[in-house]
C-alpha cells in the first residue's frame, strides 16, 4: 500500500542525548563556578551534595556530577523514547 510508517525513535539514542546534555550541562556549570572561584563559590549548586553523594563544586566533584547526571538524563531519554514508540505506532 501506498502508506507510509513514521520510523520509530531509538531509545538508546534518545538516553545517551539527554545524558550528555545534563551530564554536561552540569559539568560546564561546576567547572565554571570553579574558575570564577571567590569567597564562597557555588553555594546553590553545592546543594546537589544533599542528592548526589560525592558531588562538591571542584574539578572532581563535576566529574562526579556529571556521572550522576549522565545516568540520569539517560533513564530520562530512555523512557521518553519508549513512551513516544508506544503513544505513537499503536
Amino acid at each position: 500500500t501506498g502508506v507510509k510508517k513514521r520510523p520509530e525513535i531509538s531509545p538508546r539514542a534518545w538516553g545517551i542525548a539527554f545524558g550528555l546534555v545534563l551530564g554536561g550541562g552540569l559539568l560546564l556549570a561546576t567547572l565554571f563556578l570553579v574558575v570564577k572561584s571567590g569567597p564562597n563559590p557555588g553555594q546553590h549548586l553545592r546543594l546537589l551534595s544533599v542528592f548526589v553523594p560525592g558531588y562538591s563544586v571542584t574539578v572532581v566533584g563535576a566529574l562526579v556530577g556529571f556521572v550522576y547526571a549522565f545516568v540520569l538524563g539517560y533513564a530520562l531519554g530512555r523512557v521518553i523514547g519508549l513512551v513516544y514508540n508506544r503513544i505513537a505506532f499503536r
